[in-house]
């Protein structure tokens, strides 16, 4: 599949330099665009392979085979991701509109879509943006980086300007996109039937409102790199190689093979005369076989010789041995993509000792997201309460993101883990830090708390009217 080459644009009331940015990160998008699709298709089990040598017939390769491994490798790191919200040590967060920011963005669902995308292409971005109408007054958006690119500043770790492609006609060409400037914007649209630019330029104090999601960054890759690397989709590609062979095989060789030695082709031909099908001829019964008992003794009589089906194992074995090495590519436990049966269920130790090294690539991955997810859940609160970027509260700082523990443990486990911490600090016992130590869930725990607080005000006001009645009821009382 060609794509139409990236068209330089050039939007009226902008300056060369700007223009000349502009043109520069669509550029970036478009010679990255076809690695970005190639991913993207082998993560939506899109992917097809192409014919390779002459041993595979091509009717085979039509098949459609498709196999799911780099999909699942993606997924099953990703659902080890899960963040379940902020926390903010130095205040409540619901007294500056924390919980409207998550709620109003679908946060939660929010990045766990930017993390399969940048996981999937290296980065993924947040973009902040203020709402209009009716729109919640502080938004967050996802792009992923075959729409948007922009310029990496390292002494300050941060985005110099972000380009967001809005929309694209049938041929390629931009019709929309938005350039993030240092506390500005610039909107760019072009008229379908004139094919004229509108521009429009807004200053705010937000800084560039944009972070980079990376997955996996390096000193000289800022933005992160795929996790479906290139010996994955080697070994994905070589595994359907694989499956296409077998379904020759099965159809080929599958069905025992006779030999008629001797006979006429009567054998196999129908009553009408017609010539038997391939598939008649090897599902059928040959009852008799026509023959001459008195036939020159130089001619030998009809015989039957028989192999039996080579067997599909060798190819099942095959698979398996590359499935096995995606494995070890992807830190997924053999069972996550090789065809095993298990005799008897493992142990809670053997499974988790499978699993060490997918957690430890959740680990890091969490540690990688967390700066960008928290800079742009901070900057949409500054843009609910309307505080510029750089006068926001100190206090601030200790606003951050919550992650789900990317172990699986029961309850039971986190129960007893908690107790013996709860052991060791007992006024632990009495927050919500405590509560979710015992396993439960930040909602619960908030829940838990508002009962006790509310059942410490039930057993107060009675006490308290008592007091004011022995007071005369006009309570002034001494």
């Amino acid at each position: 599949m060609s794509l139409p080459a990236a068209k330089s644009v050039r939007l009226p009331g902008v300056s060369d330099d700007e223009n000349a940015l502009i043109n520069g990160l669509l550029a970036e998008i478009d010679n990255l665009r076809m690695k970005n699709l190639l991913r993207t298709s082998y993560y939506e089990n899109k992917r097809t392979i192409q014919y390779v040598g002459t041993l595979i017939p091509p009717q085979y390769l039509n098949l459609g085979l498709i196999l799911g491994w780099t999909g699942k490798a993606v997924d099953a790191l990703a659902r080890r991701c899960n963040l379940d919200g902020f926390v903010w040590p130095d205040g409540e967060l619901d007294d500056i509109g924390g919980e409207d920011v998550v709620k109003d963005n679908h946060l939660l669902s929010e990045i766990d879509g930017a993390i399969v995308a940048a996981m999937q292409h290296g980065p993924a971005f947040l973009v902040n943006t203020r709402g209009e109408g009716d729109e919640p007054e502080a938004l967050i958006h996802v792009k992923d980086a075959t729409e948007a690119t922009g310029d990496w500043n390292r002494r300050r770790r941060h985005l110099d300007n972000l380009l967001s492609v809005i929309d694209k006609d049938e041929d390629g060409r931009v019709l929309s996109m938005v350039l993030y400037l240092h506390n500005e914007t610039i909107t760019a649209q072009r008229d379908k039937a004139t094919l004229r630019w509108q521009v429009e330029r807004n200053e705010h104090v937000y800084g560039v409102p944009a972070e980079v999601l990376p997955y996996k960054p390096a000193p000289k890759r800022p933005f992160g790199q795929s996790r479906i690397t290139k010996p994955m989709m080697g070994l994905q590609d070589a595994a359907t190689r694989e499956l296409a062979r077998r379904e020759g095989h099965m159809d080929v060789f599958s069905y025992p093979e006779f030999w008629l030695l001797g006979a006429d082709e009567s054998a196999l031909t129908n009553s009408d005369g017609t010539r038997k099908a391939v598939w008649q001829a090897r599902l059928g019964r040959i009852r008799g076989l026509p023959d001459d008992a008195d036939a020159d003794p130089q001619n030998a009589r009809a015989d039957v010789k028989h192999f039996p089906a080579a067997s599909p194992d060798a190819h099942w074995s095959d698979i398996n041995g590359l499935a096995k090495l995606f494995a070890r590519e992807a830190s997924l436990p053999d069972t996550a993509v090789a065809i095993s049966g298990l005799a008897n269920p493992t142990s809670a130790e053997s499974y988790d000792a499978s699993q060490y090294e997918l957690i430890a690539e959740a680990e890091g991955a969490v540690d990688d997201f967390t700066p960008a997810v928290n800079r742009s859940y901070v900057r949409a609160l500054a843009m609910l309460n309307r505080i510029a970027i750089d006068e926001i509260p100190r206090e601030w700082k200790s606003i951050d993101s919550q992650w789900r523990d990317p172990r699986y443990q029961s309850r039971s486990a986190m129960a007893d883990a908690g107790m013996k911490q709860i052991s060791a600090v007992p006024w632990l016992a009495e927050s919500e830090v405590g509560l979710e130590l015992l396993g439960l869930t930040p909602q619960q725990a908030k829940r838990a708390m508002a009962d006790k607080r509310r059942g410490t005000v039930n057993l107060i006001a009675p006490a308290l009217s008592r007091l004011v009645a022995g007071a005369g009821g006009d309570g002034q009382g001494a």
